[in-house]
């Protein structure tokens, strides 16, 4: 039986038009304690510049909070931003940012005990509510490091409907890609002799059906953003529930880490990968692909290898390498003969519009 009972969970998940201009309201109703504490925003470059309203008001609400352009989302970063937290007596740690800048953040208030607030200005995977943060190690190496998942999430819609489209269709990719994902940690729980959470798979049931079944396939829309912001916090919170990264993260994930160690030069968001791996992994487990497919498309998420580059190739060898990326996680690739003919037939089978 699965000991992890204690977890989590965020005390606040605000998702609201201009969010990000009344942070400090939103914060007070539920923290009152750490208004007026010292604050840090971390964030990149580029967005402090592109958002400079939005991070000087936010700045503003957490009285004239310092402005963190952070250096790479790397191990080593997250350790230097703890480091001044803790000396600085900074309280609170604000992320503002995609993946990487929410990572880092995160990790960075784990190891300072700071109160971590998330505000993801895209949705591109359900690492803003996760309790793990992936980070470059040496080199292009990258971990998955335990942590603490966010006290406070704000999402504001005005601003995802705003940002590049690939990161919107990465977070769909992440979260129709627990199908896959849900399959393989009941298969690696029968043959481990593990029981599941079943609340922590519920959720992540949930946070798929909820986008999969979705009536609103309009990306753009404020109704379409909500589901899409909670459904991966469902995932996150999933995780945390289950005490790993199971109830999300399958052979799809398996093949996406083959891409980014060993193909670097691809260039694919995280959530796409998942999504495009995850197709192949459903012929693998024996369910109709069908499906997954037509609502990958319906929501416009290009999933042929050949639009990223991929040859056929570099596609069977990425099946070859997911079975070692992460030795003694058990999927479907344990089982399946990746055989030449079935991949490239499966290769062409996404490619077709």
């Amino acid at each position: 039986m699965n000991q992890h009972t204690r977890f989590d969970l965020p005390i606040c998940l605000a998702v609201e038009e201009d969010a990000f201009f009344r942070s400090d309201e939103i914060i007070k109703s539920y923290m009152p304690e750490i208004i007026g504490e010292k604050a840090m925003i971390i964030s990149e470059q580029f967005l402090i510049d592109t958002y400079s309203e939005k991070v000087s008001d936010i700045s503003r609400d957490f009285g004239g909070a310092e402005i963190y352009a952070m250096d790479g989302a790397s191990f080593d970063e997250a350790v230097k931003i703890a480091k001044r937290v803790c000396i600085e007596d900074v309280k609170v740690i604000i992320g503002f940012g995609g993946g990487r800048v929410l990572d880092t953040a995160k990790y960075a208030a784990h190891i300072s005990k700071a109160v971590y607030i998330c505000m993801p200005s895209s949705l591109s995977n359900d690492s803003l509510a996760s309790p793990f943060a992936v980070l470059e190690t040496e080199g292009s190496a990258r971990k998955t490091l335990a942590c603490k998942i966010p006290t406070a999430i704000i999402v504001d819609t005005s601003m995802i409907i705003n940002a590049p489209l690939n990161q919107t269709l990465s977070g769909i990719g992440d979260t129709l890609a627990k199908h896959t994902a849900l399959f393989d940690w009941k298969l690696s729980a029968k043959r481990s002799g593990t029981h599941i959470e079943d609340f922590a798979y519920a959720l992540s049931r949930m946070s798929f059906d909820s986008v999969y079944h979705c009536d609103s396939k309009d990306i753009k829309s404020r109704v379409f953003i909500r589901i899409l912001s909670r459904a991966l916090v469902m995932g996150g919170l999933a995780m945390e529930i289950a005490g790993s990264s199971r109830p999300c993260s399958g052979s799809e994930h398996l093949f996406a880490h083959a891409i980014e160690e060993h193909y670097p030069q691809i260039r694919i968001t995280h959530g796409l990968a998942v999504a495009m791996g995850s197709i192949p992994a459903c012929i693998f487990q024996g369910q109709d692909e069908s499906g997954l497919m037509e609502c990958m498309r319906t929501y416009g998420l290009d999933i042929s290898p050949a639009s990223y580059g991929i040859t056929e190739d570099m596609f069977a060898d990425m099946w070859e390498k997911a079975r070692t990326v992460r030795r003694g996680r058990i999927s479907v690739l344990d089982d399946v003969d990746t055989d030449r003919g079935r991949l490239n037939e499966i290769y062409y089978r996404m490619a077709e519009k």
